[in-house]
């Protein structure tokens, strides 16, 4: 079985096994008591604390440690944004956030604040001019992740944190998936981050707050982690935590130079082996062992469900793949196809063999998708009728965009066909799908129990 999905969740480091092993035998005790068992405890604790620092890049008196990164999130943007709050209550995050910030979000402006979701190209990276610009004198806080986890995608965090700082507003850096390979470049001032994104243990995360920057934690006072996290320290997990994050920090070069190739191997060569496929993402300032790519005519729950079977372990941002039946809000954002979407995020030690063996399967595993849901195998050129309507009410991803598909050689070049969809993904698959077939999509307007989407036949 090769696992394939490091971004959601790393394997646990062997350097975080043996941490936490043996931590578990020193670090039970309470590390704010002054008897032995605590002093050992607070020894481990600090010595953690200065490890993780000094990976992060910052003081260890700048970074607590939390039960996880969305809580870092959370703890983080509610905490600057109320020491903020007499400057104002305009929250600013970019439109491919994490889940966790742009949680964080809704909550703030169903409190009554005001958030600005900045919006991102194709390749899903803001323009730092175009983030600059959505800050204003009542903005309390800006957030920008360092990397995307969807499609790995780096942001230009430098110059976003450089905009920040002459509008003298904080930034908030969510570097859950570029820490393990580096330190975040720029003058930010509050950084989240997830052990488990590193191959240390899940339940640990940390968040840094710079001095200087006005934060005012939320929720009962509580004396531990400078307050910012309440309860016990889980010393076990912290341990492990900054000494995996220590271990992949020295293997990052190397291992990041290999799994790179590895990576580069399937962007280029999926397009050759499946027809009708997008690769998105940055092709250039991209995460080293991220690669995204999208199928269309193909059902993205059941390739994984095929993959898996085939003993390949991936995710995917498809809309057929969550209970709301939405496309991934990254995807979305770009502008980019959300059908039959695979995500492949190698972990520490992918070898060479299990790449290759995957690119050997996913063609037939797509075709056989596509079989099932009946998708063309190639384009026709009827040309009966200068206009069609197709009903694809009711129909799920990728269903409408097939009988799309299907149709679009019974109209002439310059006839139209109108799909009839209530499935949300199709007004991001719909307009996707003619940028790669190169027809025209004319645009979309309201039709009984769903949208209309009209396109011209161009070729």
């Amino acid at each position: 079985m090769s696992y394939f999905d490091a971004a959601s969740s790393a394997p646990l480091h062997p350097v975080a096994r043996q941490a936490l092993q043996a931590s578990l035998d020193e670090g039970w005790a309470d590390p704010a008591r002054l008897y032995r068992e605590g002093r050992r405890a607070r020894l481990l604790l600090d010595a953690a604390r200065e490890a993780a620092a000094d990976a992060v890049g910052c003081r260890p008196d700048e970074l607590s440690f939390t039960s996880s990164g969305t809580r870092a999130v959370h703890s983080g943007i509610a905490g600057a944004l109320a020491g903020r709050r007499r400057v104002g209550r305009h929250l600013v995050v970019s439109a491919v956030e994490h889940s966790s910030v742009l949680h964080s979000a809704a909550a703030h402006e169903a409190d009554g604040g005001t958030v600005t979701e900045v919006g991102v190209d194709r390749a899903g990276a803001v323009d730092p001019e175009a983030y600059a610009g959505a800050l204003r004198p009542d903005t309390a806080l800006a957030c920008l992740q360092s990397a995307n986890h969807e499609v790995g995608t780096e942001q230009p965090v430098a110059e976003v944190a450089s905009a920040c700082r002459a509008a003298g507003v904080p930034l908030l850096v969510d570097a859950a998936q570029s820490l393990p390979w580096g330190p975040v470049d720029g003058d930010w001032s509050l950084l989240a981050a997830s052990a488990h994104k590193w191959g240390g243990p899940a339940g640990a995360g940390l968040l840094v707050v710079r001095k200087g920057v006005r934060f005012a934690a939320q929720g009962p006072a509580d004396e531990r982690e400078s307050g910012r996290a309440a309860g016990f320290e889980n010393i076990p997990a912290v341990v492990a935590a900054a000494a995996s994050l220590r271990a992949v920090r020295a293997e990052a070069a190397a291992e990041g130079a290999r799994l790179r190739e590895l990576t580069e191997r399937i962007r280029a060569r999926v397009p050759g082996l499946v027809p009708d496929v997008e690769v998105v993402g940055d092709p250039v300032r991209r995460l080293p062992h991220l690669v995204t790519f999208s199928c269309l005519y193909v059902d993205g729950e059941t390739v994984l469900h095929e993959l898996d079977r085939a003993g390949f372990s991936v995710s995917s941002g498809s809309s057929c793949t969550s209970s709301t039946l939405t496309p991934s809000h990254v995807l979305k954002a770009m502008g980019v196809l959300s059908e039959g979407n695979v995500r492949v995020s190698l972990p520490r030690g992918t070898q060479e063999e299990e790449v290759e063996h995957f690119l050997e399967v996913l063609p037939g595993v797509v075709a056989g998708v596509r079989e099932q849901l009946g998708a063309p195998v190639a384009a026709t050129k009827r040309a009966e009728s200068a206009s069609l309507v197709v009903d694809a009410l009711g129909k799920r991803c990728p269903l409408p965009v097939i009988e799309l598909a299907k149709v679009i050689g019974d109209v002439p070049v310059g006839g139209t066909v109108t799909v009839l969809s209530d499935d949300e993904a199709a007004r991001l698959d719909i307009p996707a799908w003619c940028e790669m077939r190169g027809q025209e999509y004319v645009g979309e307007e309201p039709a009984d129990h769903g949208t209309a989407y009209v396109v011209r036949r161009s070729s």
